[in-house]
């Protein structure tokens, strides 16, 4: 979860008969860095005028960079060479502009971090991306530094590092494990699923509640004002609010 501001838009349309996202599979990931897809004058102009009242919302947002997706393929090989670009969070408002297939989608990571009391989740505080809403430790991928490589072991350290920031749990990267990879039906955002191994739920809490008065105390405040554990697909239904792709990888998870 990041704290930079989105501009609201579910990844399907309501009443949709799709489900949110699908799951993907590839033996092989290859990431392929394009140019940043050119604006027309009237869109930069849009998107200008509807960052503008992002921010007059929330003076706190930060227009950070990210991985925006323009398309996949698939040689037959069975690699799947995923085509990014990097924008930042004010194209987003491109989903208010464009017709769904036109918008690039982001990519981002999260965390499956299992407890005796369940998988862990987290509700977003009220400067993040997402205030208020259920997901799992995570955010959205930012580009690597000039001259380096966008790769599944980038997007391994990228997930341990939302992990320690939102919860405050530690673990090597090499502790993570690609356990999932979906596409969002409208956008076509891609999320990256790890499975971490498992930790103790009390632990995960003082951690975190450690973690908020360290954050507050700092004047930024907590990313996740509040965690808890689901156990079971149904345990999840009663959170609230929450990400589009949460009841489908808790379905997956509890019943492999």
């Amino acid at each position: 979860m990041n704290r930079t501001a989105d501009l609201p838009e579910p990844e399907d349309a309501p009443g949709s008969a799709r489900p949110p996202v699908e799951f993907l599979d590839a033996r092989v990931l290859v990431f392929a860095e394009q140019a940043t897809p050119v604006l027309s004058s009237w869109e930069e102009r849009e998107v200008d005028r509807l960052w503008e009242e992002t921010t007059a919302r929330n003076p706190a947002t930060f227009d950070g960079p990210l991985v925006a997706v323009l398309g996949l393929d698939r040689p037959g090989d069975g690699s799947l060479v995923v085509r990014w670009a990097p924008m930042t969070y004010r194209f987003r408002a491109l989903r208010r502009l464009r017709p769904p297939e036109q918008v690039p989608g982001s990519v981002f990571v999260t965390v499956l971090l299992p407890t005796e009391n369940g998988l862990v989740v987290g509700r977003g505080s009220p400067d993040t991306a997402a205030p208020g809403r259920w997901g799992l430790p995570g955010g959205a991928v930012e580009p690597p530094m000039a001259g380096e490589p966008l790769n599944a072991a980038e997007l391994r350290q990228h997930a341990a590092r939302e992990l320690v920031e939102e919860t405050g749990v530690r673990v090597g990267t090499e502790e993570l494990r690609l356990w999932a990879l979906t596409r969002g039906s409208r956008f076509g955002s891609l999320g990256f699923h790890f499975l971490c191994p498992p930790v103790s739920g009390a632990l995960v809490r003082r951690l975190h509640a450690d973690l908020s008065v360290v954050q507050t105390g700092s004047g930024t405040g907590p990313e996740l004002d509040e965690i808890d554990f689901v156990p079971s697909p149904v345990a999840a239904g009663r959170l609230g609010s929450t990400a589009d792709y949460l009841p489908q990888l808790f379905d997956r998870y509890f019943t492999a």
